[in-house]
């Protein structure tokens, strides 16, 4: 009865939460930034990006790479939302499982955007120019570097339930808010931006170029919760590392190592997918935002940046206009 008493009595607070704590105010900017998937991505957006992506002058296997990007990003968001429970029960603040309850939540939503744009635009696509109608879970879309990536960060954060320590818990973070969340999937986004809106990064794709509004407006509201992703990691890594828990070289060897990975991933060498365009601007992206972001949180005085500033990409939306 004393244990399971004292998870509601704690003489050690006055107040369950915190409202001052950097996870409460992650949590709460999560609920005022709320958006839904289907009734916040109007309909006729992605009814446009079909009709602009059928009548584009492409061939199949440039047609199949954009595909291979959405399931990469449907799959990832998919495989983190599962990967994340372990790091919940590890956590025994209230604010910090709050953060991450809403995280869950979101990479959730983000799962179930990427399948509604599969439905809706990729296989209607395919269908009105003769293509092959392939699944978003086809081997085809994921190589070597995308797998191994993403089981790395499976078994890093199933650590947690057996070897919870702080060294372990920043190397979960390592591997999915700051390798995941901070350095891939913001490449990827760059790369969608570039490629697909006129107001992003000089990012030619090959073929005839489209503005798709309804996928670039996902991807914004996705960057908006990512940013808090983002910033919840290099807040408890730089903590952990601050107070002397663990070396700032377990943060700079676990992000190195998983560079080529990332690299790998985004790269177009050996993963069967014709038709894509040069990867090299987005792995030189990759390599110098991974390493922006080991000066910020290896340096216990450096300002986490505010989670609009973490997510921006050069000439893209401003998150914070939502």
């Amino acid at each position: 009865m004393g244990t399971v008493m004292s998870r509601y009595a704690d003489d050690s607070r006055d107040m369950r939460l915190d409202p001052d704590s950097f996870a409460q105010g992650y949590f709460k900017n999560a609920v005022y930034r709320h958006w839904d998937p289907h009734a916040d991505i109007p309909q006729e957006l992605l009814e446009q990006d079909r009709e602009r992506l059928t009548d584009r002058d492409q061939t199949e296997p440039q047609f199949d790479a954009f595909r291979r990007t959405i399931a990469l990003f449907g799959a990832g968001e998919e495989a983190v939302t599962e990967d994340l429970a372990p790091l919940m029960m590890a956590l025994d603040d209230i604010n910090k499982q709050m953060f991450i309850s809403s995280q869950i939540y979101e990479e959730a939503k983000h799962a179930q955007f990427f399948d509604r744009y599969w439905r809706e635009v990729i296989d209607p696509v395919a269908e009105a120019n003769g293509f092959e109608v392939t699944r978003p879970t086809d081997d085809r879309y994921f190589n070597d570097a995308y797998v191994e990536l993403f089981d790395r960060t499976d078994e890093a954060m199933e650590r947690l339930l057996t070897e919870d320590t702080p060294e372990s818990r920043v190397e979960a973070y390592c591997h999915y808010h700051l390798a995941i969340e901070s350095v891939l999937a913001q490449t990827g986004y760059y790369g969608i931006q570039g490629s697909w809106s006129p107001s992003g990064p000089d990012m030619e794709p090959l073929g005839e170029p489209v503005h798709l509004e309804g996928l670039v407006e996902g991807i914004t509201r996705i960057r908006s919760d990512e940013g808090r992703h983002v910033g919840f990691g290099m807040q408890e890594v730089q903590g952990h590392v601050g107070r002397g828990e663990v070396d700032g070289a377990v943060v700079r060897d676990t992000l190195e190592e998983l560079l080529p990975l990332i690299a790998g991933t985004v790269g177009n060498d050996g993963d069967g997918v014709e038709g894509q365009t040069d990867s090299t601007p987005l792995i030189e992206y990759a390599s110098e935002k991974l390493e922006r972001r080991i000066d910020i949180i290896t340096e216990y005085e450096a300002e986490i940046p505010p989670v609009e500033d973490l997510v921006q990409i050069e000439g893209g939306r401003d998150v914070s206009a939502d």
